[in-house]
C-alpha cells in the first residue's frame, strides 16, 4: 500500500482510540445510567471524519457540511472505502466494543458512521451497526414495567428526563420492529395527562413528545415514500416517489373500502395517525416559526391519499368540539381552524353584542389551547384601527381596534388580553418589523385610553420578546402622547422602555423639568439592574455622557436627581 494510505489508517485509528481513550477516563458513567432506569448507556452513535491532519471522532455531528460539495478531491475511491479501509476501522471500533459493551459507556445499540473525501466527492457510508441483544431485552423489560406503574396505572407527575427517553425509545425500530401506533400515542397523551397540572412541566414533555415524533417523520416514515431534499435554509423538500401510496387508502374494486379498512382507520392505528399526530403536536404548541412543518406534514398525508388529513386542513385537527369552533347567531357567525391558526369572524351586526360573542368564543379556544399565534379573517362594515403608526393594517388588528369602541368591552378585552400573552409567539398574519406578540392590539388599545390598564401593559410588556418584535416602540411613542409622563403612567412607561431599541427617542425632557416627576421616574428606574436603567434612559436622554452634561450642568435637588438616575446606569 502507499505511504498515503499508511498516512491516512494510522491518522483515523489513532482519532479512534483517542476518543474512546478519553470517555474511558470519565468517573460519572454509574451516575450517569442512574438517573432513571430508561437510560442503557450514554453513547449510541460516533462519526468519523476523515480530513487529512484534521480528522475527528465525535459522538455529535450537526451535519452543518451535508450537502456540500468537497473543496479538495479525496485520494480513495469509494470501492476502497468500502473493500478496504471501511472494514479495518470497524475493526478498530469493534475491538474497542467489545470491552466496553456491558459498560454505562454504550447503549444497547452503537453505531460507527464514517465522512470521507473520495475521488468521486464526499461520501458518508454507515460502516458498524452494533446491538448488545442482553440489554435491548433488559431495556424493553424496563420500558414496559414503566409503562404500566408510571403511566397506564400512575397517578403521579412523570420526570422529564424519563419523557426524553421513553418518548424516543417507542419509535426506535431496532428496539420495537413492530409499531403499534394506537398504544404509542396512548402513552403520549397519557405523559400529558400526568402532567396537566403543571403548564412549565407540561410544555417540557410536550417539547420531548414532539421532538421524538418529527424526527420518526422526517427520518422513518416519510424517506418510504417521497424523495427528500435539503434545501438552502436547512428545511427538507418532498418529492412522491413515482407509484407511492397508502395501502388503507387504495379503494377496492367496487370502489368501497374494506371494512377492516375503515376499521384500522378509525382506530387511528396506521402510521399515517403518528404523522397526523405529530402535524397536530407542532401545530397546537410549538412557536409560531415551527408551525409551517406542522402543515407541511399534513400537506404530504394529504398527497398519499389521507382523507383524515384532507378533513383536517378544512375543518381543523378534530381536537375541538365542533360547538367550540364553529358559532352562528343573529348576530355574528365564527369559525376556527386550529391547522392554519385561523379565526373567520363575519359581524352580522355592528353593535356590542357581536363582539363581546367574538371575544367569548376567541377566549374559550385560548384556554383549550388553541395556537395563540393565531390569525383573524374579519369580514366588518366598520375598518377601525389603533391611534398608532407603524402596525400591520391586518384584519387581526381591524377586529380588535373596532372592539375597543365599546368601552363596556374593556374588562373583556383585558381577559383575552392575558389569555392571549405568550412569549414568542406572534400573530399569524404579522412579520418582519410588524410582527406583534398575540394580546398586542388589546393591550395597546386599553393602555391608550384608561389609566386602570396601566398594569395591563406592564405585564405585556414583562412578556414581550424585544429580539424579534419592534412594533413597542411605536406603543410607547403613542402612549407618550396620549397618557403623558405622570405619577400614573411612569412605572408602565419604564416597563415599556425596558423592551424599546435603540431607534427610540422620546420628547420628554421638558416635562423631566419639574423635580417631582424627575424623582418618580428615579425611583422607578433604582430598582433596575445598571444595563436594563442605561436602556430605560437612552430613549430620553440619548447616550449616558449627554446626561452627564446634563447633570454637571444642573444645581440643587435636580443635580441630585440626575446624579442618581447616572449612578443607577453604573456610571
Amino acid at each position: 500500500m502507499s505511504t498515503l494510505y499508511d498516512q491516512a489508517m494510522e491518522e483515523m485509528i489513532k482519532t479512534i482510540h483517542e476518543w474512546f481513550d478519553e470517555q474511558e477516563k470519565r468517573d460519572d458513567l454509574e451516575s450517569v445510567v442512574k438517573r432513571t432506569t430508561l437510560q442503557m448507556g450514554i453513547f449510541n452513535d460516533i462519526v468519523l471524519d476523515y480530513r487529512p491532519g484534521r480528522t475527528t471522532v465525535d459522538s455529535l455531528d450537526l451535519g452543518l457540511d451535508d450537502g456540500l460539495k468537497s473543496k479538495q478531491a479525496g485520494a480513495f475511491t469509494e470501492e476502497q472505502l468500502r473493500n478496504e479501509i471501511g472494514p479495518k476501522l470497524v475493526e478498530v471500533v469493534q475491538g474497542r466494543l467489545d470491552n466496553l459493551a456491558d459498560t454505562p459507556l454504550i447503549d444497547y445499540r452503537f453505531t460507527f458512521r464514517g465522512k470521507f473525501p473520495t475521488t468521486e466527492g464526499k461520501m458518508q457510508l454507515t460502516l458498524l451497526e452494533y446491538i448488545n441483544e442482553e440489554k435491548r431485552q433488559l431495556l424493553l423489560e424496563r420500558i414496559y414495567s414503566y409503562v404500566d406503574k408510571k403511566l397506564e396505572n400512575g397517578t403521579y407527575p412523570t420526570k422529564r428526563l424519563e419523557s426524553f427517553f421513553l418518548t424516543s425509545h417507542l419509535l426506535d425500530p431496532k428496539l420495537l420492529p413492530e409499531l403499534d401506533v394506537a398504544w404509542t400515542i396512548r402513552q403520549y397523551d397519557r405523559i400529558q395527562a400526568l402532567n396537566q397540572g403543571r403548564p412549565d412541566a407540561l410544555a417540557e414533555h410536550r417539547g420531548e413528545i414532539t421532538r421524538a415524533v418529527t424526527a420518526w417523520a422526517e427520518n422513518q416514515f416519510l424517506p418510504q415514500y417521497f424523495d427528500v431534499q435539503s434545501s438552502a435554509y436547512r428545511t427538507n423538500e418532498y418529492s412522491l416517489k413515482t407509484g407511492a401510496t397508502l395501502q388503507l387508502n387504495i379503494d377496492t374494486q367496487t370502489g368501497q373500502h374494506s371494512d377492516e379498512h375503515v376499521k384500522q382507520q378509525k382506530s387511528g392505528s396506521q402510521p399515517i395517525d403518528l404523522l397526523l399526530y405529530a402535524a397536530v403536536m407542532i401545530l397546537r404548541f410549538e412557536p409560531s416559526y415551527s408551525k409551517p412543518k406542522g402543515v407541511t406534514f399534513l400537506e404530504l398525508a394529504k398527497q398519499l391519499g389521507s382523507r383524515r388529513a384532507e378533513r383536517m386542513m378544512t375543518e381543523g385537527s378534530g381536537t375541538y368540539a365542533k360547538d367550540d369552533i364553529h358559532v352562528k347567531t343573529e348576530e355574528l357567525e365564527c369559525k376556527a381552524n386550529d391547522v392554519f391558526a385561523l379565526m373567520t369572524i363575519h359581524i352580522r351586526k355592528e353593535e356590542s353584542c357581536a363582539y363581546q360573542q367574538a371575544l367569548t368564543f376567541i377566549i374559550h379556544l385560548l384556554k383549550q389551547g388553541f395556537p395563540k399565534g393565531y390569525k383573524i379573517k374579519l369580514k366588518s362594515a366598520v375598518k377601525q384601527y389603533l391611534p398608532i403608526k407603524g402596525l400591520a393594517k391586518s384584519d387581526t388588528h381591524r377586529f380588535f381596534a373596532n372592539a375597543l369602541e365599546y368601552p363596556e368591552l374593556h374588562p373583556l378585552l383585558e381577559e383575552y388580553a392575558r389569555e392571549a400573552i405568550q412569549e414568542f409567539e406572534f400573530y399569524e398574519d404579522t412579520e418582519g418589523e410588524k410582527s406583534c406578540m398575540p394580546g398586542s392590539y388589546a393591550t395597546f388599545g386599553l393602555g391608550l385610553v384608561d389609566e386602570q390598564y396601566f398594569p395591563l401593559v406592564e405585564y405585556y410588556m414583562g412578556e414581550v420578546d424585544d429580539e424579534h418584535q419592534l412594533i413597542q416602540d411605536k406603543f410607547i411613542a403613542a402612549f407618550v402622547e396620549k397618557q403623558g409622563v405622570t405619577a400614573q403612567s411612569i412605572p408602565a412607561l419604564v416597563a415599556s422602555l425596558r423592551r424599546s431599541t435603540d431607534s427610540l427617542k422620546l420628547k420628554i425632557q421638558p416635562t423631566l423639568e419639574n423635580n417631582e416627576i424627575l424623582e418618580l421616574l428615579v425611583r422607578q428606574i433604582q430598582e433596575l439592574e445598571h444595563y436594563e436603567a442605561e436602556r430605560v434612559l437612552y430613549p430620553i436622554f440619548g447616550k449616558v455622557e449627554k446626561l452627564t452634561t446634563l447633570a454637571r450642568k444642573a444645581q440643587g435637588r435636580r443635580k441630585e436627581l440626575l446624579l442618581q438616575l447616572l449612578q443607577a446606569a453604573g456610571k
